[in-house]
């Protein structure tokens, strides 16, 4: 009955030092950066006035998504309606210099839309793409549908 007893106690003491040994710096990602789609809100928004918010994961294994210079684009978000591209800055995310892996959530403004067409209320999704500082394209990711109202 001990030696059971004394086998459990080491199991669970090597499982819970196993555990422990596990640190946040031993994350890993692909050197490319990666995207999700968290949401996207509101579901139904009204156009010229609703700005709509698009929210994704991001993974980077070198951490060099993002960009202070100030007319640098890094995210890109096409309208599938219309196949029109918008461009947008993610700010730099981790230091100059800095090689570590970073993960994260990020919202992504895309204002107010409209309506293309002369109906009262349009169906549209949206698709999206991330590029490091090294020239790193995400995969890409698209939203559910939203419904823009007059």
């Amino acid at each position: 009955m001990h030696s059971m007893f004394s086998k459990r106690l080491y199991f669970c003491l090597a499982l819970l030092f196993s555990v422990a040994g596990c640190k946040k710096d031993d994350i890993e990602f692909p050197i490319e950066p990666s995207i999700e789609i968290v949401s996207i809100s509101p579901l139904s928004a009204h156009q010229y006035s609703d700005p709509v918010i698009i929210t994704i994961k991001y993974n980077d294994g070198d951490g060099d998504l993002g960009e202070n210079k100030d007319g640098v684009k890094n995210c890109f978000v096409t309208d599938n309606r219309l196949g029109i591209t918008y461009e947008f800055r993610i700010k730099q995310l981790a230091p100059d210099g800095a090689s570590i892996p970073i993960s994260g959530k990020l919202n992504i403004d895309i204002g107010s839309q409209i309506i293309t067409d002369s109906t009262v209320q349009q169906s549209v999704n949206y698709s999206l793409y991330v590029v490091d500082r090294a020239g790193h394209q995400s995969n890409s990711a698209t939203t559910q549908t939203i419904v823009i109202q007059r």
